[in-house]
């Protein structure tokens, strides 16, 4: 039988109704779009009854790994409960304890249904703030996909002009032309980029928004004393500094890459992991910026936002990953750091130019004959037949990757996957030798 026969049959299928999804994405990179039926821990199986170590995570939610029975059981008795009231309850109070408790500037706590809804309020919170409009982003980095913020994302060398003035590109065919009006885009890791927009538009600045590590375009990390400078050059002009840690957060460390930097910003977004793979997203900041919803006329509403079950899986994570002081998080990177080591060594030995970027629980392998990648434009380097022949191999082998070359580790990744993955990873690169 063909490895993914029922894939295929159902990939037909869903072209009779489906435009799009989560996998659609897949669609476009991989020679197999896979339809799954079961998975636990770290492992999927999909129609066909091939097993896969997961490394996609669902695009970085399942911390803890597929059903955790921690989180399984707290939802098994929130669907015992009312789903969602439209009004308060007792679980958002704990929820956001958990938060301040973990994370530097969570003054006060706010819950949305995605991350893209977190940094628009994000953003709405900032330019209320300052009473400015202007928000300054950088190449590469995600914030969501629509208008306001999908921008110089995924854009071509040529899209993006000269580096010390960058164009904006839309990321979308239908995106406003009015959205690129109100950003600007400058340069990540340059902080000399960033003083140089402050003083071409002073006084108009209302936030600084950026991945503290550029997790979706190549996991880069930043520069010693970037960070601390955003945060030196945002307060001096009164800006804000907005941390997008939809990625990092409850990830990289308990606190996020707040914590682990040691660099406040004044808000930040959060979501994936927060809630183990359950729908949630959060916002969190000083408390003068976040009681603007409350007092200060700033708009925000939606009907699923901190409903009951969505905050019983996030409760159940918080709590799972407080353990032991983050013991949790400590073991996904110590498992993922294992990952990156080894993914050097086996190119190494088999003469393969790769960069192995990022933190444990989040990186990228990067197929470049660079020594190293500072930004976004470096990633363009890379060699995309030969990554997308490893991709395809590794999906053969039994490796579930996301199609740009990104890798998460979860709590539930062990020193058997670790070896097992290894060891598919020295095949594939033996015979791209």
């Amino acid at each position: 039988m063909e490895r993914y026969q029922k894939s295929r049959a159902l990939l037909e299928r869903a072209r009779g109704s489906l435009t799009g999804g989560v996998s659609s994405p897949f669609r476009a990179k991989m020679t197999a779009p896979l339809y799954f039926q079961d998975a636990r821990g770290p492992r999927l199986w999909d129609v066909d009854g091939n097993e896969y170590i997961d490394y996609t995570l669902s695009w970085g939610p399942l911390i803890l790994g597929q059903r955790h029975p921690a989180l399984v059981e707290a939802m098994r008795q929130a669907a015992d409960r009312p789903h969602t009231y439209g009004a308060q309850h007792e679980l958002e109070i704990e929820v956001a304890e958990k938060f301040q408790r973990a994370v530097p500037c969570a003054e006060r706590v706010c819950f949305t249904s995605s991350g893209s809804e977190a940094v628009q309020l994000a953003l709405r919170l900032a330019r209320a703030a300052t009473g400015r409009n202007l928000i300054l982003r950088f190449e590469g980095h995600y914030h969501g996909w629509l208008d306001s913020v999908l921008i110089s994302y995924r854009a071509s060398l040529d899209q993006m002009g000269p580096l010390d003035h960058p164009h904006k590109v839309p990321g979308s065919k239908g995106q406003t032309p009015e959205s690129l009006a109100s950003v600007v885009v400058c340069d990540w890791n340059d902080l000399g980029a960033v003083e140089r927009a402050f003083a071409e538009h002073p006084g108009q600045i209302a936030a600084v928004i950026t991945e503290p590590v550029l997790c979706n375009s190549g996991s880069l990390m930043p520069r010693a004393g970037f960070l601390e400078g955003l945060r030196r050059v945002t307060a001096a002009h009164g800006a804000l500094l907005i941390f997008d840690e939809v990625i990092t957060g409850f990830r990289m460390a308990l606190g996020g890459a707040q914590q682990y930097f040691g660099v406040t910003p004044d808000v930040a977004t959060f979501g994936k992991a927060v809630a183990g793979g359950v729908t949630l997203s959060a916002i969190a900041g000083r408390r003068d910026v976040m009681e603007l919803i409350m007092t200060g006329g700033v708009a925000f509403g939606g009907t699923f936002n901190g409903n009951p079950l969505s905050l019983a899986a996030a409760n159940a994570t918080l709590d799972e990953l407080a353990k032991g002081d983050g013991a949790a998080l400590r073991h996904a990177n110590q498992m993922g750091l294992k990952l990156m080591e080894g993914v050097r060594c086996a190119a190494r030995d088999c003469g393969i130019p790769v960069q192995v970027t990022g933190f444990g629980a989040c990186f990228h392998i990067h197929f470049t004959e660079l020594p190293a990648l500072r930004n976004y434009r470096d990633t363009h380097q890379d060699n995309k037949p030969r990554l997308e022949q490893y991709l395809r191999e590794a999906l053969d082998e039994g490796l579930w990757l996301l199609p740009e070359g990104r890798i998460y580790v979860s709590a539930a990744h062990t020193e058997r996957e670790v070896e097992e993955t290894l060891g598919i990873i020295r095949r594939i690169f033996a015979r791209l030798a």
